[in-house]
C-alpha cells in the first residue's frame, strides 16, 4: 500500500468519526433539550394525538403507526383538555390540517344582497277586466266577428238582443222623457219646487242601464223616442276578448255571461315563495320579468304580499304589476321572475362548513390551534353558496370552512372510542335533559371514569365535582 493510499483512507475515517460525532451530538442535544425542558419525546397517531407512547408503534384505534410527539402537550395536559373539551372534539398538528386540507376562517356579522329567482304566471289586473252579462232574459239577434282573444276597442258593436220585457221599460223612459218635455214647456220655475219626475227618471234610466243598453243608444232612444227593434252590445274598454259566450239566436236568462273582456295594457304576475324568501320581499320592490317565449324583458313593482298559502308546495304568492305594450304577456303564460332584495346583517358562512345530517346541523369550532370542537347550530337562508347561522355562532369565533367531511368522520370515530356522551343528554344529578352541545359550549361537561356528562347548571357540575354519582 503506497503513502498516498494511506493518507486517503485515513483522511476518509477521521470524516466518518466527525459525523458520527455529529449525529450522536445532535440527538444528545435533543434529549438534553427535551430534559431541560421537563419533556419526554414521545410519539402519538396524528388523527388520536390521545393516545401516546414512549416507542414507535401503531395506534390501537385507526392502525396508523405513531409520529414523534415531542411539540405536542404533554399526557397530563392531553387528560386535562379531554376532561374540558365537547364530546367529538378533533386534535390535529399543522402538518395533519395541510395534508387533509382543513382550512379554517373567522366568523362574522355580514350585510348584503341577493338575487332572487321565481317562476311567475300572467294574470289579468282584475281592476282592469269587465264582465258583460244578461240584464233580462232574451235571445241573441246576431253576433260580430269578435271571437275569444280578438282585440276590441271601447264602443266596439260586440253583438245585438232582443228581450221582449225591455219593451216596457223602454217605453216608461219615452213617457217619463215626454212628461219633462211638457214640464219645461209649461215654463214652470223648477228650481223652488220639487220635480216629481226627477226621481221618476233617474229609476227609469238606472232600469235600462241595467238592461246592458249603452250610453250612445240611451242618448238615440232620447232623440228619437222610438222603441228600437233591438239592443246592442258594445265593448265597455279597450281590451282583449277572454272568453265570448254567446251565439246569433242563442236565448238567455237574467244574469247569463255574454262576454269577458280585459284591459292587458297593464297585468298582474303571480308567483311563489318560500317562507324565508317572502320575509324579505317587501310592496315596492324593483324586478325585471322575462317572457320565456318571446325573449322580451320588462320593469315590474312589487305590489303585495298575500296572504295565500299553498298548503301543498308550501308557498306564499307575491303580486307584482307590469306594463304591457302590444299586448306581448298573455293571461296564463309563464314568466321567469328575478329581483334583487336587501338582507339584514347576519352571521353567515360557507355552505361546506356546516354538516347536515337531516336531524342536526353541525360546524366545527376551533377551540385553539388544531383543536376542532363540533357544535350544533341553526340556520336560515341559503344563497350563493353561503348559509345564514341564525343560532349557534357567534362573531370573532373560527369555525373549520373546508375538510369538515373528514372533520366529521374523525369526530364520531373518537366519539365511538372513548365510549360518547352520556346518550340520553341527562344532568345525572337533577335529571334535566341537556344538549352536550350547549352544555360543552358553556363549559358545563365533566369526564369520570372515561364517560362524559352533561349537567343543565355549573351548580349541579360542582356537585357532581365534590361527589360524582354514576
Amino acid at each position: 500500500m503506497t503513502r498516498a493510499t494511506s493518507f486517503i483512507l485515513l483522511v476518509l475515517s477521521m470524516a466518518g468519526a466527525f459525523l458520527a460525532g455529529a449525529v450522536v451530538s445532535q440527538r444528545g442535544g435533543l434529549a438534553a433539550a427535551a430534559n431541560a425542558a421537563g419533556e419526554t419525546v414521545r410519539y402519538a397517531c396524528p388523527m388520536h394525538p390521545q393516545f401516546t407512547a414512549d416507542r414507535r408503534g401503531d395506534c390501537p384505534v385507526c392502525g396508523m403507526t405513531l409520529v414523534a410527539n415531542a411539540g405536542r402537550p404533554a399526557p397530563g395536559e392531553n387528560a386535562r383538555l379531554a376532561r374540558s373539551a365537547m364530546p367529538g372534539t378533533v386534535s390535529l398538528t399543522s402538518d395533519d390540517r395541510q395534508r387533509v386540507g382543513i382550512r379554517a376562517i373567522a366568523v362574522e356579522r355580514t350585510a348584503g344582497r341577493r338575487s332572487l329567482r321565481m317562476v311567475g304566471r300572467v294574470a289579468a289586473e282584475e281592476t282592469r277586466t269587465y264582465d258583460i252579462n244578461a240584464g233580462s232574459d232574451g235571445f241573441i239577434r246576431d253576433v260580430s266577428a269578435v271571437t275569444t282573444g280578438s282585440q276590441v276597442r271601447k264602443g266596439q258593436r260586440l253583438a245585438t238582443f232582443v228581450a221582449p220585457s225591455a219593451i216596457f221599460e223602454i217605453q216608461g223612459f219615452i213617457v217619463t222623457l215626454n212628461a219633462q218635455d211638457r214640464l219645461k214647456q209649461s215654463g214652470v220655475d223648477e228650481t223652488g219646487q220639487v220635480n216629481p219626475n226627477s226621481s221618476v227618471f233617474e229609476n227609469r234610466l238606472q232600469k235600462l242601464q241595467d238592461l246592458g243598453m249603452s250610453e250612445l243608444q240611451i242618448d238615440e232612444i232620447r232623440r228619437t223616442r222610438e222603441v228600437p227593434k233591438s239592443i246592442t252590445i258594445l265593448a265597455p274598454a279597450d281590451g282583449i276578448v277572454l272568453t265570448r259566450s254567446v251565439t246569433a239566436g242563442q236565448k238567455f236568462q237574467r244574469g247569463a255571461d255574454w262576454f269577458r273582456i280585459a284591459d292587458l295594457s297593464r297585468v298582474w304576475i303571480l308567483a311563489d315563495l318560500t317562507g324565508l324568501d317572502a320575509d324579505q320581499v317587501r310592496p315596492g320592490l324593483h324586478a325585471v320579468v322575462k317572457s320565456l317565449d318571446r325573449g322580451r324583458r320588462f320593469d315590474a313593482i312589487v305590489t303585495d304580499v298575500l296572504p295565500q298559502f299553498d298548503p301543498a308546495a308550501r308557498t306564499l304568492r307575491v303580486r307584482l304589476e307590469v306594463d304591457n305594450p302590444a299586448y306581448v304577456l298573455r293571461p296564463d303564460m309563464f314568466v321567469d321572475v328575478e329581483m334583487q332584495v336587501a338582507l339584514a346583517p347576519a352571521i353567515s358562512v360557507p355552505v361546506d362548513a356546516v354538516i347536515d345530517s337531516g336531524l342536526r346541523k353541525t360546524v366545527f369550532v376551533e377551540r385553539r390551534e388544531g383543536v376542532f370542537e363540533p357544535r350544533q347550530v341553526r340556520t336560515g337562508w341559503r344563497f350563493d353558496g353561503r348559509v345564514e347561522i341564525v343560532e349557534g355562532l357567534a362573531p370573532g369565533e373560527r369555525i373549520a370552512a373546508a375538510g369538515t367531511f373528514l372533520l366529521d368522520s374523525e369526530s364520531r370515530m373518537t366519539m365511538a372510542s372513548a365510549g360518547g356522551a352520556d346518550a340520553s343528554g341527562q344532568d345525572p344529578i337533577c335529571g334535566m335533559a341537556v344538549d352536550p352541545r350547549q352544555a360543552s359550549a358553556a363549559g358545563r361537561t365533566t369526564q369520570y371514569h372515561g364517560r362524559i356528562y352533561v349537567f343543565c347548571s355549573m351548580g349541579c357540575k360542582h356537585q357532581f365535582d365534590q361527589a360524582p354519582v354514576q
